[in-house]
């Protein structure tokens, strides 16, 4: 990177020239005059060549350096909790200075540009490697699932995944303040999302079930028929296997939640919004459908009320798709402990030939790091939400990925073998 300094650079004739704009690094702060290369058009050209971003697209003011960028992001996707305001605040205790809320503005501009700019460069990536076709990472971000040797033995399951949903993240509503909401037409970059149009194409599934509501809380113990010691319960013991009509949200919130799918290793696969409600049923629908599209035949999916929605996908028009390819709901082990034995005995991966150790609970460890977001996406706008969940789910993900080998250092120990096969971790992969 050029070193910058307040002196006219030599042999330089360019139309326009930076002056007094005021540099943010993490331990300095400065106001410097900056002139351009000739092929230099716009002041960003000239920012980003000396190793800033402006805060403003045309006459920035304001720039901040790409390393204090891509050390708030590091320290961002480790820390979840750790906002803008808050890296703010740090910087403003670092130079000096009194905070002002306008700050946080200025570095959330250069921020999304900073986003922007890896997320460009990792499309032409992809593309000269040739992961950019129609579900790459879907097929690919987890080896150990998803890798098939040559002449593998076909197992009980092809693939394992679990699926639940979260209201932590919730997004509220700024209208309810009285006020139009900001226009973004920006859009989420990464394809974990399921738009909420495919969402809603399952949105008329379900019927709605008559129940006896009188009891609204999820948790109370359920009284035992003596005269049917070993009938279910389980419908109304758990909320979100009770009817539509009663999974209401709060109408402050315009996203009420996430709903995801994860591998047995805890990869993140897919994740749509909960808009507006609760766990829905058109919600892991959407999810199971783009799942037997992108993996096909014997799948299992554990879902923490997989006993009562598995009547729901047979009766939705899903239900003919998923029993041709052999799709197998089942109840995660620690959700299944707080059914019925008899439930158990049919929905509990214990009793369910071909599951191995999987404990069918991916979900709930993604969701314990994501619960850190909250706070710091409760009341962002809907493209500033999506971007942060993607890039703590990409992290999670590449995180996950390092943690796959079992070697003493984390890394992957690859050995060559004779008859083109590769040793990776103790697995033995064929070339294929």
């Amino acid at each position: 990177m050029p070193d910058i300094s307040d002196q006219v650079l030599s042999g330089v004739d360019a139309s326009f020239s930076i002056n007094e704009i005021e540099l943010i690094d993490t331990f300095t702060r400065r106001r410097s005059h900056l002139r351009p290369l000739p092929s230099h058009q716009y002041p960003n050209e000239t920012l980003i060549y000396y190793g800033y971003i402006g805060c403003a697209p045309m006459y920035p003011s304001v720039a901040i350096s790409l390393r204090t960028l891509a050390a708030y992001r590091q320290s961002h996707r480790t820390c979840p909790r750790f906002s803008i305001q808050s890296q703010c605040k740090t910087l403003c205790y670092l130079h000096d200075i009194p905070y002002r809320p306008y700050l946080k503005m200025q570095f959330s501009a250069a921020y999304d540009v900073f986003l922007e700019i890896l997320h460009r460069i990792n499309q032409r990536l992809r593309q000269a490697l040739k992961r950019d076709t129609v579900n790459w990472r879907m097929l690919n971000t987890c080896p150990a699932c998803f890798y098939k040797l040559d002449d593998e033995p076909a197992l009980d399951f092809e693939w394992l995944v679990s699926i639940d949903g979260n209201n932590s993240l919730k997004r509220w509503d700024s209208s309810i303040y009285g006020t139009t909401a900001r226009s973004d037409s920006r859009t989420a970059r990464s394809d974990y999302w399921i738009h909420a149009d495919a969402v809603d194409k399952f949105e008329n599934e379900v019927k709605s079930r008559q129940t006896d509501l009188r009891n609204d809380d999820d948790w109370e113990d359920e009284p035992t028929d003596p005269d049917h010691p070993g009938a279910f319960t389980c419908v109304n013991r758990w909320r979100n296997a009770g009817p539509d009509s009663r999974k209401k949200m709060f109408a402050v919130f315009q996203e009420s939640g996430i709903f995801i799918a994860s591998c047995r290793h805890r990869f993140v696969l897919l994740a749509c919004d909960m808009i507006r409600s609760g766990e829905l049923a058109k919600y892991p629908i959407a999810i199971i459908d783009k799942l037997l599209t992108v993996y096909g035949k014997n799948g299992g999916c554990a879902y923490d009320i997989g006993c009562a929605f598995s009547k729901t996908l047979a009766n939705s028009t899903l239900g003919p798709r998923a029993h041709d390819l052999g799709f197998r709901m089942m109840v995660g082990a620690f959700h299944g402990h707080a059914h019925n034995r008899r439930c158990q005995l049919d929905w509990h991966p214990m009793y369910i030939s071909g599951t191995g150790h999987t404990e069918g609970e991916g979900c709930e460890h993604i969701f314990s790091a994501s619960n850190e977001l909250a706070r710091s996406t409760r009341h962002a706008n809907c493209f500033h939400r999506h971007q942060a969940i993607e890039e703590h789910f990409a992290f999670w993900d590449a995180d996950k990925y390092a943690a796959l080998s079992k070697s003493k250092n984390q890394a992957v120990i690859v050995i060559l073998m004779p008859q083109c096969q590769v040793i990776i971790c103790g697995l033995i992969i064929a070339k294929r």
